[in-house]
């Protein structure tokens, strides 16, 4: 990126957060991430307790960027064409016409997830990773940006269906926006109901396509790339955990970094950047060991432990 480019990536990168910020007060790093995740054009899990304004964030995000929002509320009883879409015979014109599912706007609100069937689960499998929808052998593209919040709650179990790890790893990252302080508490009980109705667009779809392009230009070193190869071997090495970290969990790392380095004002990936986005990118994709979780080790925790013991690259001086 030249300069200007990375002057402009950096104040539009932080006006879409403080426009988004006016919705979802006291959470502005959830916020980054939730962008960092759209602009590298992936997907963002939130696990947090009801009432926390994870609707508001998808809401909020689609009106920041101008674009469409549809919520899916997933229920047992939920059809994979209900999410995707379904082909209908059209006696008048006598042709089988494709009625698009909600899974076709810019942001998705797929709502407690966990609570559809698996197979209902899977409809969202090659939308995620490809941006298609596939019915009755026809694909259809949802567009750019395109956008899945998947939302669980971390309480009331009872009648959920766990996601599967190969699931779990098409997520970018997986983070939570946690109760507000009581000084944002308060501005929030004060306002109106609806902090969302009243914002603005402040890019068009296509300026994030272009934010999106931009960030692939940002460059990473041979030796930042080195050391998120020996994260990820950390995390598969470590005796806690059956399965560490993917290649896709790197590949997904770097590209996070490259967003994260952008918005930052910087044309190049540092190992800061790596250890800031280390835990909503890998935590997740880890597989504990049980003995490990039984004794209430967690993802998180071996996060910590191989960003400790894993010294970063030095950078030289000439």
């Amino acid at each position: 990126m030249t300069p200007e480019q990375t002057s402009w990536f950096a104040e539009t990168f932080d006006a879409l957060v403080a426009n988004v910020g006016q919705a979802l007060l006291g959470t502005e790093r959830t916020i980054r991430l939730a962008l960092v995740a759209m602009v590298a054009e992936g997907h963002l899990l939130l696990e947090d307790a009801p009432g926390t304004g994870k609707t508001s964030l998808a809401k909020a995000l689609a009106a920041t960027v101008e674009g469409t929002h549809h919520r899916i509320q997933f229920t047992p009883d939920l059809l994979p064409s209900d999410v995707t879409g379904v082909t209908i015979w059209d006696q008048g014109k006598r042709v089988f016409e494709f009625h698009p599912g909600p899974v076709f706007a810019s942001v998705v609100l797929a709502d407690e997830i966990n609570r559809a069937s698996p197979k209902t689960q899977a409809a969202l499998l090659e939308v995620m990773e490809e941006s298609n929808v596939t019915v009755d052998g026809v694909s259809h593209s949802v567009g750019r940006p395109f956008m899945v919040i998947a939302t669980q709650n971390p309480i009331e179990q009872a009648g959920t269906y766990r996601l599967p790890e190969a699931q779990l790893d098409r997520f970018l990252m997986k983070t939570s926006l946690g109760y507000p302080d009581r000084e944002a508490s308060v501005e929030i009980l004060s306002g109106a109901k609806d902090r969302t109705a009243g914002l603005s667009p402040r890019i068009t779809t296509e300026g994030v396509g272009r934010l999106s392009d931009l960030a692939l230009t940002v460059h990473v070193d041979e030796s930042v790339l080195d050391y998120v190869a020996r994260l990820l071997e950390a995390t598969r090495e470590d005796p806690r955990t059956a399965v560490g970290a993917s290649v896709r969990g790197g590949l997904a790392l770097v590209r996070c970094g490259r967003v994260w380095a952008a918005s930052a004002g910087r044309e190049y990936v540092v190992p800061d950047d790596v250890k800031a986005l280390a835990q909503p990118v890998l935590a997740h994709r880890l597989v504990m060991d049980p003995e490990a979780e039984f004794a209430g080790v967690t993802a998180a925790q071996v996060i910590d432990r191989v960003l400790d013991q894993v010294p970063p690259p030095v950078m030289r001086v000439r």
